[in-house]
This record gives C-alpha cells, sequence and structure tokens, in this order.
C-alpha cells in the first residue's frame, strides 16, 4: 500500500448545544496519512477549522489506547467504525483508501443527551454503576494468593466481563437503545466472584431498576451490542443478569 497522503470526504453531525438543532457539515481533507488514527485525522480537521476561525468539532477523547472508552463515535453507521474490538481511537486511517467518504455521528439514544457536535452525555452509566456495582461490604485485608480458591474458568469469565470499559457502543447499536450489556457485565463480574455474593440480590434489582430508570430500552436479542462491544463481551452476560433478577426477586432481595 502506498502511505501518500489521501483525501477524505467528511460528512461530520454538529450540534451547538443540547437543545440546538443538529445537521451534518462537508468537509474534505486533502492531507490524511495512513499512519493517522482516526481522532487524529479529526485533530487534523480541527487545526484547520481553528487557523480559518472556525468553531472545531467536539469530541470525547482521554487515553487513546483503547482503554477508557471516552473516544466512541458512530462511522458510516457502526459503533466504532469497521474494524472488530476496535476502538475509535485505536481505528487508523489505513482501513480507508484515497477519496472516501466517511459519515461521523454520535451515539443516538435517549439516555445519552447530545452536549455538543459528536459528545454525549453518558452519566447515565455512572448512576446504574452507582446503584450497586461495588462491594461495600468489609472483606478485611488483602488475603493470601490462592487463599480463597476460584476455579481458572470462573475468574476467566469474570476477567472477560471486567474488561468492559463502558463506552456505550452496545447503547448506541441497540434498536432499542439498551444498557443491558454494559449492565449485564458489571452484575455479571461481581456475581462470579466470593467478594460479590453478600451483595448478589440486592445489585441486581437495584442497577436493573436504575437501568430502566435512566431510560434506555429492553434488550431483544438482536445481538448488536456484542457485534460492537471494542472489548468482545458476550451477549451471554444478559442472560446471565436475567436469571441475577428473577432469582432475586423470586427469593427476596
Amino acid at each position: 500500500m502506498s502511505h501518500d497522503n489521501m483525501t477524505i470526504h467528511l460528512r461530520v453531525w454538529r450540534q451547538s448545544g443540547p437543545n440546538a438543532k443538529g445537521n451534518f457539515e462537508q468537509y474534505t481533507l486533502d492531507t490524511v496519512n495512513p499512519h493517522m488514527s482516526f481522532l487524529e485525522m479529526l485533530d487534523v480537521l480541527n487545526e484547520r477549522l481553528t487557523k480559518e476561525g472556525q468553531v472545531p468539532v467536539e469530541f470525547d477523547h482521554d487515553c487513546r489506547e483503547g482503554i477508557c472508552g471516552s473516544c466512541g463515535v458512530v462511522i458510516n453507521g457502526t459503533a466504532h467504525g469497521p474494524q472488530q474490538r476496535t476502538a475509535s481511537c485505536q481505528l487508523h486511517m489505513r482501513h480507508y483508501k484515497d477519496g472516501d467518504a466517511i459519515t461521523i455521528e454520535p451515539w443516538r439514544a435517549k439516555a445519552f443527551p447530545i452536549v455538543r457536535d459528536l459528545v454525549v452525555d453518558r452519566t447515565a452509566f455512572d448512576r446504574i454503576q452507582e446503584a450497586g456495582g461495588y462491594v461495600s461490604v468489609k472483606t478485611g485485608s488483602a488475603p493470601d494468593a490462592h487463599a480463597v480458591p476460584i476455579g481458572k474458568e470462573v475468574a476467566d469469565e469474570a476477567f472477560d466481563y471486567a474488561a468492559c470499559i463502558g463506552c456505550g457502543a452496545c447503547v448506541a447499536a441497540c434498536p432499542n437503545a439498551s444498557a443491558s450489556l454494559f449492565t449485564a457485565a458489571k452484575i455479571s463480574q461481581l456475581a462470579l466472584l466470593p467478594q460479590g455474593q453478600p451483595e448478589r440480590k440486592r445489585r441486581v434489582v437495584a442497577m436493573v431498576d436504575q437501568m430502566k430508570v435512566e431510560g434506555f430500552g429492553d434488550c431483544s436479542n438482536h445481538g448488536e451490542c456484542e457485534a460492537v462491544c471494542p472489548k468482545g463481551i458476550s451477549i451471554a452476560g444478559i442472560a446471565k443478569m436475567r436469571r441475577e433478577y428473577f432469582k432475586a426477586i423470586l427469593t427476596g432481595k
């Protein structure tokens, strides 16, 4: 592949505030290097807009290492873009070719109101987590290694759920704007470990109920959430969450 600069045509959602009417704006960049990350490409756009005296495009980012989950945008209709298990910040322009057109827009969900341009308010996730996604009982000092036996398969499964970075791609991809995959990951992680047992019933009821309060839709098993998750969280977690919830309701929380 040639590493010459490419021309990329951008169609970017611009919205000046939560209550403003948004629209797509067209931009063309002719200095896009294939080595650039997707966010570096947006940096180039913003540098140009700033020099021209225009308002740069607002987008969320922090670590730019696929860890923090803040970078998510919808790229050509797919949350985080075309590369599976890849956050927006880790997507590189070598996956596009000269002359490509790219549409960039924010997560679309009632529970994720747009703040400005590509930035959405995802504090609904924080409130779900605060409802019970933690261990508050006293667990004492750290035990010696292997003092609490946990099978490798169980530990691996818990770790897989713990990999969730809370980016919100699952919500953006779901036709119902459901937060079930995110909530299930946080619930399942603790439900599998000894430290999570004392608050197990209260936790699942509180977190699922908070998910409903925030206005997220319900899961109808489309599977789009798992398909776009940058960490590959399994939709099996949603079934686990539902079992946990019904057990807690039937046996008393």
